[in-house]
């Protein structure tokens, strides 16, 4: 991105070196966190093929009996909950921009959203939709958005990579290693399920990264294949050769586990294969590799895979140092658009009451712009919780312009640990306390329907 900052490029740069299991994180200036599932073995199941990776990552051994397992006793019916990641610390102050407030036009002369432009928000008559937001405005005007509109925490950390970090493990306190999800899939999960928690974005999200049961990371929704040296018809013989092997008997412990590895990685590849070329009962907007990746989970979710939570980074990047106005629109209206198309597909398949979304940044930007058409790095942020279970009601008000914190950002009325406790305990029926640090200490905002 030409707009973002340089410590977030390289912040971006670590956490992809980073995030690959077993490489240690490199020096970075002191205090600084190391993702959440840093150093994690792996063991790569699928390699890259048909525009897919699929590897699984466990900080313990991994059953080899893995997918089958996982696949066979896939839990029909039970809850999923989705995050999107705003990569970069999303405007808040545009996303719901507050036109009402005598505050917002002289703080941003340039940047103020203009009455009229957006959908009016009905449970704050200050506020409107950005108009790249349409997606998510007719979402909330069904019910089925609830609304944070000042999340974050007390004595912000305006640095993406720590306060993403705070985010993703669900603490302030660094050093961590496991993300809040990977948490409570420790605590629930299937120790020969590895798609139970999914990474979407090629790597292992920390978010998810688990001490002892495995998850999975893929590059792509398209296909599942095995990487192979060589073209077809050797290649065909080749994985019939899989096959064989891992059908033969063995006469030792080692190699009865390399049959069994072999010979389910085949048959792993025979089943996820078929679902290539899914198709979607609504239209998903063109050209929006954000949406296609929401159609192709639907089309998972469909297909009864065992999976109970799911980590994705929305459209584009938010770090709007500069030129923010046509950045910000284009990537809020692909995500948004892929939003509202990803919850009428599952309305469609009757998949609805089972899935919720959670969409959330790592803080917010100040309100006033800078002198580069952009805004920098701030405190509270936006957060939404979107589905046809949602609560639809706004959680903690919209504190105004006309008193901000000390640093002269927006204040938080709500804390993203809060809105972790209700998704745990309302959504997915588990007891915040063992996940969550001082959980007893949060308010349970009402976030799904009874």
């Amino acid at each position: 991105m030409h707009n973002c900052c340089r410590n977030y490029t390289r912040s971006q740069l670590l956490r992809a070196g980073a995030a690959e299991a077993g490489r240690g994180l490199p020096a970075i200036e002191p205090g600084m966190p190391e993702p959440a599932g840093t150093g994690l073995s792996r063991r790569r199941f699928l390699s890259r093929g048909a525009g897919l990776a699929l590897a699984v990552y466990g900080a313990s051994k991994i059953p080899l009996s893995a997918f089958e397992t996982g696949i066979a006793q896939a839990a029909q019916g039970g809850k999923i909950l989705v995050s999107v990641f705003f990569d970069g610390g999303i405007d808040a102050l545009s996303v719901l921009a507050p036109i009402g407030d005598p505050n917002y036009a002289s703080l941003r002369p340039t940047l103020a959203e203009k009455p009229g432009e957006g959908a009016a928000f009905a449970e704050d008559p200050r506020l409107q939709w950005h108009p790249s937001a349409a997606g998510l405005a007719t979402l909330h005007a069904e019910g089925k958005v609830s609304v944070f509109p000042a999340i974050g925490y007390d004595h912000p950390d305006q640095s993406h990579f720590t306060s993403r970090h705070y985010y993703e493990i669900g603490e302030l306190e660094v050093g961590f290693r496991t993300g809040w999800m990977g948490r409570y899939l420790d605590l629930v999960g299937d120790e020969e399920n590895p798609l139970q928690g999914l990474s979407m974005d090629g790597s292992l999200s920390p978010m998810i990264a688990t001490a002892e049961k495995p998850v999975a990371a893929i590059d792509g929704v398209d296909g599942y294949d095995l990487w192979a040296p060589v073209e077809s018809p050797v290649r065909a013989e080749m994985f019939r050769s899989f096959a064989q092997f891992g059908s033969l008997p063995a006469d030792s412990p080692a190699l009865a586990q390399v049959r069994r590895a072999t010979s389910q990685t085949d048959r792993l590849r025979t089943e996820l294969g078929s679902l290539e070329g899914f198709t979607s009962p609504v239209a998903y907007p063109s050209e929006n590799y954000f949406a296609h990746k929401l159609a192709g989970l639907a089309a998972f979710i469909a297909a009864e895979l065992p999976i109970r939570v799911v980590t994705i980074s929305a459209a584009g990047g938010y770090d709007t140092h500069s030129g923010q106005a046509e950045d910000l629109g284009r990537n809020l209206r692909e995500t948004c658009d892929g939003l509202l198309a990803f919850q009428r597909d599952l309305e469609a398949r009757g998949l609805a009451d089972r899935v919720l979304v959670e969409v959330w940044s790592e803080f917010g930007r100040r309100p006033e712009e800078n002198g580069s058409a952009g805004t920098d790095h701030g405190a509270a942020g936006c957060a939404f919780v979107i589905g046809s279970r949602a609560k639809g009601e706004m959680v903690g008000e919209f504190p105004g312009l006309a008193s901000l914190d000390q640093n002269e950002n927006l204040r938080v009325t709500s804390d993203f640990r809060a809105m972790y406790c209700s998704l745990l305990e309302q959504w997915l029926g588990q007891d915040a306390g063992p996940i969550i640090p001082g959980a007893a200490g949060f308010a349970r905002p009402a976030l799904v329907k009874a």
